[in-house]
């Protein structure tokens, strides 16, 4: 037997992938499936600015019911009612319609909303159940509108999600479709509601997509655009937070932003325990969870009647800390409330948001910070207005760990580019430490508790950067097709170079790839003169040596095959193999490489 590779040999016209290579996969979606959902992703940024309409509305009005006794839409705040100590009431009335819709609803209301998108995408293959796009919002408006101190936005990120996903339910869509669709009404609802585009994007890139590709940043971002351009139309351009004109900082004011930022991260750490702290005392009572949020309801009442601007939504607040315009006294004092209502409201299970409870406590830290600062040490030139604004994007950066969204949502809520320098300081600073303090956020502790592993770094693939012609064995150990079994077993018994293999690549008279068969199938073999060509079930699965490692990997696991036959682009010349062991011994010079000396 020669066992030897020739120079050349053709490919038998068998000779196909079953499976078309990552980038050809990824260039069919790129083309018509790509073009499809981004129309699809226009129709959810309409829908979503629609919902993001239609929850803030049913705010407006249930606050207006309770708080003012009047029918109005208008989103306005409790603050200014006339109920007295009968505030109290108001929400522990809406905990306790949470708590039955919770329980014979649906359990999925329950919370911020982000955590539980997150948790349908890494689990659920994106499914979200129909029901929980209806009751979700239905939920956070009576959470809210009877006082809540949640923000409006994570109910309507869920939402939108909830939305995207149904769709893509309903149009037989695959998972990574369903991901994108889901993560286009999430980013849709963002952005309808803060006229934050950018950061909507980033943000489903950075909590629900986990990836940065073409097919996925497209059809977000076309949804995050269409959304905002709503948003423009119905409520025009003015940024949400209106800030007064604010000059260049100086060199070390910008070393005072940074370590406020990274005392505002030792602060998300702090709240970030705190939450789960609380949900954790009330998994310990003796009663049952569908009465939490009205226990719950309680407290924000009694806090309520003690900082009535507590109460409700609240972005007037963060406007007023942001702007300067609100003293710091009660700019503290409105924090610290906010921060205890906000704590037991959302650990006893109420549907609401965290961002608006996270900047108006960040921003009330970062105005305290900046003004003692500007007060101690005056030749900094600090601003206590800036300290404000990177107080409430670091410490949402230093909670949730979406570190680029942060600071690109408090630049486009604020339209200040003064802002974008000491923003980025000071949310590098606050991401930094928070990420050295804990290793999940506010969005995946919860998760986390429950065994899903949440994506959190954002690498190249290794195994796509290398090609399968630099890894493959050469020269390829091949036996010919019109040997017999026994003439195969007695060069295996031989103990010649190539014999330890496990599989075997076989070539036809011509020097044609037949295909593959492994020591066992030719040992296993019944008759010994049957020809080695007759022991072969599939036709061969083959890679070019120029696809990726990648693409190998996804051949192997579709064709349930641990050996592949590296052929040259033209598909005319056998160069080599390659086995799953290959693969796994690649990974070495990976992980050498965070390593100092390599070894």
């Amino acid at each position: 037997m020669d066992h030897r590779t020739p120079d050349r040999i053709p490919v038998s016209p068998s000779l196909t992938p079953i499976l078309p290579s990552s980038r050809a996969a990824i260039q069919q979606l790129g083309n018509a499936r790509l073009l499809w959902l981004s129309g699809m992703s226009v129709g959810l940024g309409l829908a979503a600015a629609g919902v993001a309409e239609g929850l803030s509305a049913l705010i407006g009005l249930i606050t207006n019911l309770f708080f003012h006794g009047r029918l109005s839409v208008e989103l306005t705040s409790p603050a200014g009612h006339a109920l007295g100590l009968a505030v109290i009431a108001v929400p522990m009335a809406g905990g306790l319609v949470v708590g039955l819709m919770a329980r014979f609803g649906s359990t999925a209301i329950r919370g911020h909303g982000i955590p539980e998108a997150m948790e349908q995408v890494l689990r659920n293959e994106s499914r979200i159940p129909v029901r929980v796009m209806w009751l979700k919002p239905l939920s956070a408006a009576v959470a809210i509108g009877t006082g809540g101190p949640f923000g409006a936005e994570g109910p309507i990120i869920a939402t939108g999600g909830a939305l995207g996903s149904v769709v893509g339910q309903w149009l037989r869509t695959s998972s990574v479709e369903r991901k994108i669709l889901l993560a286009a009404g999430a980013a849709g609802g963002m952005a309808a509601t803060f006229g934050t585009p950018v950061a909507a994007v980033l943000l489903a890139v950075e909590l629900l997509l986990f990836e940065f590709r073409l097919r996925s940043l497209v059809p977000v971002a076309m949804a995050s655009a269409t959304a905002a351009a709503c948003r423009i139309t119905w409520h025009g351009a003015d940024p949400f937070f209106a800030l007064p004109a604010l000059g260049a900082p100086e060199p070390g004011a910008m070393a005072a932003y940074t370590a406020i930022g990274g005392l505002v991260g030792l602060a998300a750490v702090v709240v970030t325990r705190a939450v789960y702290a609380v949900e954790d005392a009330f998994e310990h009572l003796p009663i049952h969870w569908m009465w939490w949020p009205a226990l719950g309801g309680l407290v924000v009442g009694v806090v309520g009647v003690v900082a009535p601007r507590t109460l409700g939504v609240g972005y007037e607040n963060i406007t007023g800390i942001v702007s300067g315009e609100m003293a710091l006294r009660a700019a503290l004092v409105l924090s610290a409330l906010k921060l205890v209502s906000w704590l037991v409201a959302l650990g006893s299970g109420t549907s609401g948001g965290t961002l608006a409870p996270l900047f108006t406590i960040g921003g009330g830290l970062g105005l305290g910070l900046g003004a003692a600062a500007a007060t101690l040490l005056p030749a900094l030139g600090v601003d206590a207005r800036v300290a404000a604004v990177v107080g409430m994007a670091g410490l949402f950066a230093g909670a949730s760990r979406a570190f680029l969204a942060s600071v690109l949502f408090a630049f486009e809520t604020t339209l200040e580019p003064h802002l974008l320098l000491p923003l980025l300081a000071g949310c590098s600073a606050a991401y930094l430490v928070s990420g050295l303090r804990m290793n999940t956020t506010i969005m995946t502790e919860k998760l986390a508790r429950r065994g899903v592993r949440v994506p959190s770094d954002y690498a190249a693939d290794f195994l796509e950067q290398i090609a399968t012609g630099e890894v493959a064995s050469r020269p390829p150990v091949t036996v010919r097709a019109q040997d017999t079994v026994r003439e195969a077993r007695a060069w295996l018994a031989s103990g010649a170079p190539g014999t330890s293999h496990q599989g075997f690549p076989v070539v036809d008279a011509a020097g044609g790839l037949v295909g593959v068969v492994t020591q066992r199938e030719i040992l296993d073999g019944e008759d010994p003169e049957m020809h080695i060509e007759a022991l072969i079930r599939l036709d061969p699965v083959v890679v070019r040596e120029h696809e990726t490692l990648r693409d190998a990997a996804d051949l192997m696991a579709v064709a349930d095959v641990g050996r592949l036959p590296v052929v040259s682009d033209d598909a005319r010349r056998l160069v080599g193999i390659l086995t799953r062991s290959d693969l796994v011994s690649i990974h070495r010079k990976r992980l050498a490489g965070h390593t100092l000396d390599g070894s």
